[in-house]
């Protein structure tokens, strides 16, 4: 198992609001690096995404703004790369929306949801959100909305679900990008 596991924090509903952004990178099945940054947005802040995951304006007044970021981590996303989300279609909405804001070029890479994942594996879970499958699968969960401890959940979940289901049930779910 090689991927990329991300998550998006972001400002308000705008999809080129992401105010922080963590990915973990995992390498045969272990995890082998970690990169988070705050992202200073070009767009004011709802106080409902605040209230969600705590970041204020002022956090993220000397923050490098998201072209500056994307130079730091466009290398994770390479031709046929596997990125992995728990609910991808908002953190590739935001990925997208960033790149599109600032005109810069889309990547191509596959792309995996750790919710479809789930809910394909675990159908008799009260509901799939990140908390729960974590809750249910013993894995730690300290701070969500966090993008660090999200993604690094989502990294978890999707390795025990390759070492206990295998990765052919995934690999149907897998998508191009």
């Amino acid at each position: 198992m090689n991927f990329i596991a991300i998550d998006f924090e972001t400002a308000n509903h705008l999809p080129h609001s992401a105010c922080s952004v963590a990915l973990v990178m995992v390498q045969h099945g272990k995890i082998v690096g970690e990169y988070y940054s705050l992202i200073q947005p070009e767009t004011e802040f709802f106080w409902r995404n605040i209230q969600v995951h705590g970041i204020e304006p002022e956090d993220v007044h000397n923050a490098p703004k998201f072209p500056e970021v994307w130079r730091n981590i466009q290398t994770y996303f390479q031709e046929n790369r596997l990125i992995v989300a728990h609910n991808a279609a908002f953190d590739m909405k935001v990925l997208a929306g960033c790149l599109d804001y600032y005109g810069l070029e889309q990547p191509h890479y596959l792309s995996l949801c750790t919710v479809k994942t789930s809910r394909k594996l675990f159908p008799t879970m009260t509901n799939h959100r990140l908390d729960t499958v974590c809750a249910n699968l013993n894995i730690t969960l300290n701070n969500h909305h966090d993008a660090l401890e999200d993604s690094r959940a989502c990294a978890e979940i999707l390795l025990y679900q390759a070492a206990n289901f295998g990765v052919e049930p995934l690999k149907k779910l897998v998508q191009p990008k």
